[in-house]
């Protein structure tokens, strides 16, 4: 959109020239609304009062106000807007321009005396929308001048030529899509390699062939718009804005909000149809599982160990008393009930590994067990019970990818991959592991050992590296599901956050008490934003993954909480297993009343 004295050739002038330009729209003088209405004029009402444009001097409407109001309301019209406010102006012309609310549009130029983009940036989008491709091209000279890349209208012709040859094509005028081809494409000297892919299309039978072979709309104002886009990438935002550039903003103002928001464990949604946007984001404490649902007391002896399965759809518990107990989880009502219990684990159980499928259960005892034993636990039955010799410590389980193949080994040296039925595949000499896990590559396992660090060993190969490396005993750790993070427990130190990739300790989280005892912390929520994990204080702490500061601290147990499992499918779902015997269910809490309703409106709180 074009102000009073603008130039209609379509060069920029100066920033002074703006200014004397709005000032004149200000004041009164007409200002131009580029090509919305074909007879230049523009007509619109105030309260009920026709304003015209006729003869480049808007007529006054007629105002209850007092001479005074006028007067003041006419010095205000002559203020000087900020860059920022007229870049504000710009954004919410564009909206309502999309919106197809023109006339406002062309109203709120000529009052602010802005302009929407620069006169030559809405000829050009007028001629790629309406397909004439020489004039869009010619309008590339002038456009070249306001350019901070004049290289880039190479690209930006490629990309209007390749639109014109395909939808020549879509016409079945083929001849002319050659002529295109080779006479206006090839001698740009771009892209010679889609010039190639380009030249296949002419082997197209017929439009619907095209469009699928060339991932392409067809022609028409679909993917003109589409091109437009692509094209504006090209060119500085003074001339023409980025497209949906206000939606983009809120966009990013809404995730900034959420990212930022200690207690939100649900699914991103980009869209702006979810949120309101009269109101900041805010998650309450009410909606995390900071709540006990159930307790869970059939063990009757210390509980080492909780997990669930990877689809959500069940807990495994391991306990002193020598027992498994698997739990069903209702994925509706989010309540456990006892589904079947493994028994004759003689040394008790301090460890389970769910096999990728969750089909099979591998159970661990404490240092002193040699055995370890495979579950199906779709038929209840035990289908390997491994020891390699009396002398050994199984102590620890990972499962390979494929779900065929499992690692295992102790703090006496024994490190071995085995199959499904507890056939040897390979072994590693004189490795004293702590903890294990395999990464998704299938290749690498990782292995804290009694030298404080993990390190990296590739079967394949029979090579391994340091990858972490702590000053005091790792007593277990986790991994993300990306494979990128990893989350220790140490010794007297708590819990810490490494980067696997980086090999750096990314954070150190507060609050927990970790002496000797063997703890198990957890990633879980959406995105794994959160981490939880056991402490020797009888407490479940609960920290958002950027901030080391606790956001929440769960009591009720009455011991060691040794160990921690978030629900992967169910973000809302936490579940612990202490020495006191029992395994606590964690949840949101219900809604007791309206108030307990509107209370998730509430700001997030560092209060636990």
């Amino acid at each position: 959109m074009n102000c009073g004295n603008m130039q209609a050739n379509g060069e920029e002038q100066d920033r002074d020239s703006e200014l004397s330009c709005r000032n004149g729209a200000q004041n009164g003088e007409s200002s131009s609304v580029g090509a919305a209405h074909s007879n230049g004029l523009l007509s619109v009402t105030n309260n009920g009062n026709a304003v015209s444009n006729n003869n480049g001097v808007p007529a006054q409407p007629v105002s209850n106000n007092n001479s005074t109001s006028d007067t003041n309301s006419g010095v205000k019209k002559k203020k000087r807007l900020s860059q920022s406010e007229e870049d504000v102006i710009r954004l919410i012309g564009q909206h309502l321009n999309d919106l197809g609310l023109n006339q406002t549009v062309d109203l709120l130029m000529q009052e602010s005396g802005c302009r929407l983009e620069h006169p030559s940036a809405t000829k050009f989008r007028n001629h790629v929308i309406e397909g004439e491709w020489d004039k869009a091209e010619s309008d590339l000279n002038e456009l070249k001048a306001l350019m901070h890349s004049p290289s880039a209208i190479v690209r930006m012709k490629f990309l209007l030529l390749q639109q014109k040859y395909l939808e020549y094509l879509e016409d079945g005028k083929v001849l002319e899509a050659l002529q295109v081809l080779r006479a206006e494409l090839t001698p740009l000297k771009y892209n010679t390699e889609r010039i190639h892919i380009l030249s296949g299309y002419l082997m197209c039978s017929h439009a619907d062939d095209l469009r699928a072979k060339a991932e392409w709309e067809g022609k028409g104002t679909v993917s003109r718009t589409k091109l437009l886009d692509k094209l504006q990438t090209y060119l500085p935002p003074s001339v023409m804005l980025p497209p949906r550039r206000l939606q983009t903003l809120l966009k990013q103002a809404v995730e900034l909000q959420r990212e930022r928001c200690l207690y939100h464990n649900t699914k991103l949604d980009s869209g702006l149809d979810t949120v309101s946007l009269l109101l900041d984001h805010a998650c309450s404490r009410k909606q995390f599982p900071c709540y006990t649902q159930q307790i869970l007391t059939e063990h009757c002896n210390e509980v080492w160990f909780c997990k669930f399965s990877n689809n959500g759809t069940k807990l495994a518990t391991g306990s002193k008393d020598t027992t498994v107990i698997v739990w069903q989880v209702d994925m509706e009502t989010q309540q456990l009930k006892l589904m079947k219990t493994l028994e004759g684990h003689a040394y008790g159980v301090s460890y389970l590994a769910w096999s990728p499928d969750d089909t099979y259960l591998i159970a661990c005892g404490p240092d002193d067990c040699s055995e370890l034993w495979l579950w199906n636990i779709q038929t209840g039955e035990l289908r390997t019970k491994m020891s390699q010799s009396h002398e050994d410590s199984l102590t620890s389980v990972a499962w390979n990818p494929d779900g065929k193949r499992f690692v295992t080994g102790g703090q006496r040296g024994q490190f071995y991959q085995c199959d499904l039925d507890g056939n040897l595949l390979d072994s590693w000499e004189g490795v004293r592991v702590q903890c294990l896990w395999c990464l998704t590559d299938g290749r690498t396992v990782l292995a804290s050992d009694t030298h404080q660090r993990i390190r990296g060993y590739n079967f394949e190969d029979l090579t391994d590296r340091n990858i972490v490396q702590e000053d005091h005993p790792i007593m277990s750790f986790t991994v993300s599901k990306n494979g990128r993070l990893a989350l220790l427990n140490v010794a007297t130190q708590g819990v810490h956050l490494w980067d696997l990739q980086d090999r750096v300790l990314v954070r150190k989280y507060q609050g927990v008490t970790q002496g000797f005892y063997t703890i198990h912390s957890c990633f879980g929520g959406h995105n794994e934003d959160f981490i939880a994990s056991g402490s020797e204080d009888h407490k479940v702490y609960i920290w958002h993954r950027r901030s080391e500061l606790p956001i929440a601290e769960l009591t009720g147990h009455t011991r060691t909480v040794n160990c921690v499992s978030w629900n992967p499918v169910l973000p809302g779902l936490l579940a612990s297993a202490s020495d006191d015997g029992t395994v606590r269910i964690w949840g949101p809490a219900p809604f007791l009343d309206v108030q307990d309703a509107e209370g998730l409106n509430e700001c997030c709180s560092m209060d636990s």
